[in-house]
């Protein structure tokens, strides 16, 4: 299969243009094409038929060939995705929503993450269709054409609304079963921890070494897609570790709405721990991971982890109050358990408990709400230290010698 060689477009805008381009490089790849090079292009006034100017374009005409992609480092309207393509003899020209939603094609592999994918894409193609014409023949694969589904572009307009409709009804059950799970593991009084933060800065791998787990770990952007969701325990208190969805600069508000049930695990979770790269562009990664949050209406407490420490020779520099670790090593992670209880104090209550012999059937029938972490048995009786849920500190009041 031939690989696709794609040319970028670099709007610069206010002078800030080269992070967004690093991430942009990085898509690419991770989206399995070549990047081969980037025309910059200063914008003082946007053109509204082509967004850059005229002459932009003639010098990158020469350079393409039929079969090369030309990938806009923003995103483009309808119209001014056909002018550009027009303007290029032809070529096939996408933005970068659309190459965004052809990486989480390649890696969605739950039906709800297929569906979210496909109904995004959908939805995103929807407006590009109209006026096509005959190009539509030359889009048939390659990034933006593939992916769930793989719905054809040739398909006419009412038949992509029949199939919207029909993927958020699908959309709509998964969600209704994903509230479900929310409230059993309520009732199941076990809480959870969420990791969030912007993509590839080692979530997945910090929840294989806290859990035990085997979750993919790729050293590319959008590796995982789906949510993962573990157990794990600190001194002996069950926890539930899920990994969301990485989050980008720029990251269309589109596809915020799309993945939005995926993410919800962060928004009901009793704590997040937002994962930065610390050899990292990791002020970026902060503000567009709180920035993400906030317009979901995020209101958890959370710790801010500072993770790839191995790679930093100073962590003084690092944010204040945040927690380095390596998650490949293992280095910090004793801190970062510490700094987990005691973030979630005002949940759990550190208690000693004395249970007579004669009460130790009452004891029993509430034992499995507290976790022990010390027994001692005396003539009299049990002596226990126990870490308890703090709703359930009145089931063992009695008890309580100390706390």
């Amino acid at each position: 299969m031939q690989i696709e060689r794609i040319y970028v477009i670099q709007p610069i805008e206010n002078d800030r243009y080269s992070v967004l381009h690093d991430e942009i490089v990085a898509l690419i790849e991770s989206a399995g094409a070549e990047y081969i090079d980037t025309i910059y292009q200063n914008i003082r006034e946007i053109n509204p038929a082509t967004y850059v100017g005229e002459g932009k374009l003639a010098e990158l005409k020469p350079l393409l060939s039929e079969d090369d992609t030309v990938l806009f480092n923003g995103e483009l309207s309808p119209s001014q995705t056909l002018n550009i393509s027009s303007a290029l003899g032809g070529v096939k020209v996408i933005d970068r929503t659309t190459l965004i939603l052809d990486i989480f094609a390649l890696r969605a592999e739950s039906s709800e993450g297929k569906i979210q994918v496909e109904l995004a894409q959908l939805k995103y193609l929807y407006p590009r269709l109209k006026g096509k014409g005959a190009a539509l023949s030359r889009l048939g694969g390659g990034i933006g054409t593939r992916g769930p589904g793989e719905t054809k572009l040739e398909t006419d307009r009412r038949h992509i609304r029949t199939r919207i409709h029909a993927l958020e009804g699908k959309l709509a059950d998964t969600e209704k079963r994903r509230a479900m799970q929310v409230q059993r593991r309520k009732k199941e009084r076990v809480k959870t921890i969420a990791l969030v933060g912007y993509t590839n800065t080692g979530k997945s791998t910090l929840l294989n070494t806290l859990t035990g787990a085997e979750v993919f770990v790729k050293n590319a952007l959008f590796a995982t897609l789906d949510p993962t969701a573990r157990s794990f325990t600190i001194e002996g208190v069950p926890f539930l570790l899920v990994d969301t969805v990485g989050f980008l600069q720029s990251l269309p508000h589109r596809l915020i709405e799309a993945f939005h049930s995926t993410l919800e695990s962060a928004l009901n979770a009793d704590l997040a721990l937002i994962v930065c790269d610390a050899a990292g562009e990791y002020e970026t990664q902060l503000s567009v991971t709180l920035d993400t949050l906030k317009e979901m209406g995020f209101a958890s407490p959370y710790l801010i982890v500072m993770n790839k420490c191995d790679l930093v020779g100073n962590t003084v520099t690092l944010p204040v109050g945040s927690i380095p670790i390596s998650a490949k090593s293992g280095k910090g992670l004793d801190a970062l358990k510490a700094r987990i209880m005691q973030a979630l104090s005002e949940k759990f209550v550190r208690a000693e408990l004395f249970v007579p012999y004669a009460r130790l059937s009452d004891y029993n029938a509430a034992r499995s709400l507290l976790t022990e972490t010390d027994v001692q048995y005396t003539d009299d009786g049990s002596r226990i230290k126990a870490i308890v849920p703090a709703e359930f500190i009145g089931r063992f009041r009695e008890f309580i010698v100390k706390n």
